[in-house]
C-alpha cells in the first residue's frame, strides 16, 4: 500500500501529512496541539516514509507554515527526498484578490524559510465567483504569474464543491488538484472529478479519508464530518461501518484510510496529524490486511445508501 508514486519527475510517498492540525486550530479539529508537539510531529514525518508535508497559508493564519518554518531551519532546509506544498487563498479578513495572494505567497515563502516552492494551491476557489477569480488581474492571474517567475515551479487547485472544482480542472491551466472530504466511505460524491483528472493526466490528492475524524476515531466518540457536527445519516452509516469492521477484528480507520490508497489514480491520500506516533500508527493502518468480504460488505452499504 505505501509503495511511491509518480508526481512531475519525481517518486512522492502515497500518503502526505496534512498539517492543518498542527497549527493548533480547537475551533476546527475541537483540540490544541502545542508548538513543542507540532516540531516533533514534523521532524517524525520527514525522517519517516511519510516525508511530504501538506499545508496552507490559512491554517492557523500562518502558524502552520511557522511551525514547519521553525522546524526547516533547524534542519538546515527541506531534506532533498522531502516534499512540501502549500495553499494560497483568502486572508482572515475574507479578501481574496491578486494582491492577497501576493502578500500571503511571499509571507509563506517567509515563514517556510523557501525562495521557491515545487507545488502551490489555490485555495478554495469557491469563495468567490468563478469569474472573479480568473479574471485577468485577479487571485489566478498572480499565481500564474509567480509560476513564469519560477517561484513556483507547479501550481494546483485546491476545494470542495465538486461542479466549481470542475471548472478549474477545465482551464488546462493547474497541474494538480486537492479534493477533500468528498471521498471517503462515507462520502463518494468526488468520484467524477476523479475520473476527469484521471482522463486528462492531472493528479489529484484526496485529503481528510476520515471525514475529519468520524471515521478515525469512531462515531460515537467523534460524531463529527467535514470539521461540523455529523447528520444522523451520517453517523448511522458510520456505526453500521464500524460494525462491519469489527466482525472482520479491522479498525474503522484501516478501511477509511485503504479505501483511498488502493484507489491507484489517486497520488497522494492527505491525512491530518497530530502527534508523532500518529506517522507509525498511520503506517500500520495501511499494511493491514483486508479481506475482499470485508470491502464487497461496505461498498454494498454505501450503494445501498445513496
Amino acid at each position: 500500500m505505501l509503495s511511491p508514486r509518480p508526481l512531475f519527475d519525481r517518486m512522492v510517498p502515497p500518503i502526505a501529512v496534512g498539517c492543518a492540525p498542527l497549527a493548533s486550530m480547537p475551533d476546527t479539529f475541537t483540540y490544541s496541539v502545542p508548538e513543542t508537539i507540532a516540531h516533533a510531529t514534523i521532524r517524525t514525518a520527514l525522517d519517516s516514509q511519510l516525508n511530504w508535508l501538506d499545508t496552507a497559508a490559512a491554517y492557523g493564519d500562518g502558524e502552520s507554515e511557522r511551525r514547519i518554518g521553525t522546524v526547516l531551519r533547524d534542519l538546515g532546509g527541506l531534506p532533498d527526498d522531502a516534499f512540501l506544498e502549500t495553499k494560497i487563498g483568502a486572508d482572515a479578513t475574507g479578501q481574496f484578490n491578486a494582491t492577497t495572494v501576493k502578500t500571503r505567497l511571499e509571507r509563506s515563502l517567509d515563514l517556510l524559510g523557501m525562495n521557491r516552492l515545487n507545488l502551490v494551491f489555490l485555495h478554495d476557489p469557491e469563495q468567490r465567483p468563478f469569474a472573479e477569480i480568473t479574471a485577468p488581474t485577479g487571485p489566478l492571474a498572480m499565481l500564474l504569474e509567480y509560476r513564469e517567475q519560477g517561484i513556483i515551479q507547479h501550481l494546483g487547485v485546491a476545494g470542495g464543491p465538486i461542479d466549481i472544482m470542475m471548472q478549474y480542472v477545465d482551464t488546462s491551466v493547474f497541474d494538480a488538484v486537492i479534493t477533500h472530504n468528498r471521498y471517503t466511505l462515507l462520502d463518494r460524491s468526488a468520484e467524477p472529478l476523479i475520473a476527469h483528472c484521471d482522463e486528462l493526466g492531472i493528479p489529484i490528492f484526496n485529503a481528510a479519508p476520515y471525514g475529519s475524524g468520524i471515521l478515525a476515531k469512531g462515531p460515537m466518540q467523534y460524531p463529527r464530518y467535514a470539521y461540523e457536527s455529523a447528520d444522523t445519516h451520517t453517523v448511522q452509516q458510520a456505526l453500521a461501518m464500524e460494525a462491519i469492521c469489527a466482525r472482520y477484528d479491522i479498525p474503522l480507520a484501516a478501511t477509511a484510510l485503504q479505501f483511498s490508497l488502493k484507489d491507484m489514480r489517486i497520488t497522494s491520500t492527505i491525512v491530518g496529524m497530530s502527534r508523532p506516533e500518529r506517522i507509525q500508527q498511520t503506517i500500520d493502518l495501511a499494511n493491514i490486511v483486508i479481506p475482499d468480504d470485508c470491502w464487497q460488505e461496505l461498498d454494498q452499504l454505501a450503494n445501498g445508501s445513496r
